[in-house]
């Protein structure tokens, strides 16, 4: 491991950045030096534009994953190699606003039907029961599961933060299933490997397998789960600032988007056009 590697880890760490995050930007920073083939601290801000422009025209990278690029050289270039730039020097590629997928009732029911295990069944239940994050929910250890005050305790969900989340009659009746069957003691979703808990992509292969042997033309992941919980919730009447601390947002207006796809919010808005004649028409003074 070379020097300028292991103080970028070292600052990452200190900064608290989550691992997935962590490895992330190892891996970015990875390829940029390899595409170049010489070592990032001899590269300047052409050399990242140009990249960009490469990982956009060439590899027809998302946006998200350009931005994410990005934030890693940022953190490179700024803390690690303390350069004199500034944020402005690592402009981010827009994003198009899309809303999130969401199934009806009837369709998440559907798609549970054909989720390939018990185990894959009450880590995905958990997605959409409790709107967590895959993430979050292949995480969930056996003592996070609270059964007395029906809460379930995510430890380091997004940006490290703790939180409670509702634990429903029905999904504790799942898990309780699963766990007779399993017996896990750790992790409520052990691996196969020791001591580790189940993958996120083993998850949302899992999703996939399910999503497409359900008959369903819209494309569903575990996230889609998390969007649907949120927007039924909605649709229920729960407030937004509730919804906001059960999906674990730092700003309501991340949250305020499902107001988008609440089909009570859109339908429930009277037109302007409903109005027109309602009002009895005057006769004209003679």
């Amino acid at each position: 491991m070379t020097p300028l590697r292991q103080r970028f880890i070292e600052d990452m760490q200190l900064r608290g950045l989550a691992p997935t995050t962590q490895r992330s930007y190892l891996h970015y920073v990875a390829e940029f030096a390899r595409y170049y083939n010489t070592g990032p601290e001899k590269l300047d801000l052409e050399a990242i534009r140009q990249y960009e422009i490469h990982l956009l025209n060439e590899r027809k990278m998302s946006p998200q994953s350009v931005n994410t690029f990005l934030s890693s050289v940022q953190f490179l270039y700024l803390v690690t190699l303390e350069m004199p730039w500034g944020k402005h020097c690592f402009p981010r590629v827009r994003i198009a606003s899309t809303l999130p997928v969401v199934l009806d009732p009837e369709e998440v029911a559907q798609f549970f039907d054909y989720v390939p295990s018990l185990k894959y069944r009450a880590a995905l239940m958990l997605c959409y029961g409790a709107g967590l994050r895959i993430s979050e929910a292949v995480a969930v250890r056996v003592t996070d599961i609270d059964s007395k005050r029906m809460l379930i305790r995510i430890a380091e969900g997004k940006g490290r933060k703790d939180r409670y989340v509702m634990l429903s009659p029905r999904l504790l009746a799942v898990l309780r299933r699963y766990w007779r069957a399993a017996q896990p003691r750790d992790w409520l979703f052990p691996s196969w490997r020791e001591n580790r808990h189940l993958s996120a992509a083993s998850l949302s292969h899992a999703c996939f397998d399910a999503s497409k042997q359900c008959g369903l033309t819209k494309r569903i992941t575990a996230h889609t789960l998390r969007h649907s919980f949120a927007t039924h919730l909605l649709e229920g009447g729960t407030d937004t600032r509730v919804i906001q601390v059960l999906l674990g947002h730092a700003r309501i207006d991340t949250t305020a988007r499902y107001t988008q796809v609440a089909a009570h919010v859109i339908a429930g808005t009277p037109s302007p056009l409903d109005a027109l004649g309602c009002k009895p028409k005057q006769k004209p003074r003679k």
